[in-house]
């Protein structure tokens, strides 16, 4: 474990960083490194069908210092109001590469950087909003990527999500339930999650939430506690 201290808003933070990596790690980082090349072809087919909206919606609630988790090929990147000031972080090498060239075309401003959303290499209260777009399904551990998502937001700085999550409707939680083992064989891909347990229990206070295509798409904007 990495342990560092600094100043910060005139006050101390305190970092612990877990520098071992987990088995899992390197075969999440070699899928995705695999598949970059057709992300974008994949996940345009679900945001028509499901997500419709989604990514612009997350987007156009961003203010001041902006990070997004999991920025994958920048998809979000060209959405993002004007004079917002964004940081993005990648599991994934293949991945930040593509984002870093769509940088380059719509947001050159953009500090993009390789990171886990697990263990962020960020002072507290660096950001007044994180954003995270269809990527907490996948994160190993997403209590952990929220509660790092609390640490480095400001008092009263928002997290705003859209995700897949576990459907409210017991035939299709149902379904949920049996295709999940499916999904985290072939892509790494959580769907019985359930984001407001979880930002809930970490502390923030919700202030929008919207449910939709039979209860498993999920947009919710949450804020850190003034």
């Amino acid at each position: 474990m990495h342990v560092a201290t600094g100043q910060a808003a005139g006050g101390t933070y305190f970092l612990a960083r877990r520098s071992q990596r987990r088995p899992g790690d390197d075969a999440l980082r070699r899928y995705y490194d695999k598949t970059a090349g057709r992300y974008d072809r994949q996940i345009s087919f679900f945001e028509r069908v499901l997500f419709g909206g989604g990514r612009e919606w997350v987007c156009s609630q961003a203010e001041g210092d902006v990070l997004e988790l999991a920025v994958g090929t920048g998809r979000n990147m060209r959405h993002y109001p004007p004079g917002i000031r964004l940081t993005g972080i990648e599991f994934s090498p293949g991945m930040l590469e593509l984002a870093r060239k769509e940088a380059a075309l719509v947001r050159p401003d953009a500090d993009l950087r390789e990171g886990n959303a697990e263990t962020l290499d960020f002072p507290d209260e660096s950001f007044d909003t994180v954003t995270c777009t269809l990527a907490l399904c996948t994160i190993p551990d997403d209590r952990a990527a929220v509660a790092e998502a609390m640490r480095v937001l400001r008092p009263g700085g928002r997290l705003v999500l859209l995700e897949h999550v576990r459907s409210p409707l017991l035939p299709v939680r149902l379904v949920e339930r049996l295709l999940e083992p499916l999904f985290l064989r072939v892509e790494h891909d959580h769907l019985m999650r359930e984001p407001l347990d979880t930002v809930r229990a970490a502390g923030f206070v919700v202030e929008q939430l919207e449910r939709s295509k039979l209860g498993i798409v999920e947009r919710l904007a949450v804020r850190k506690p003034s």
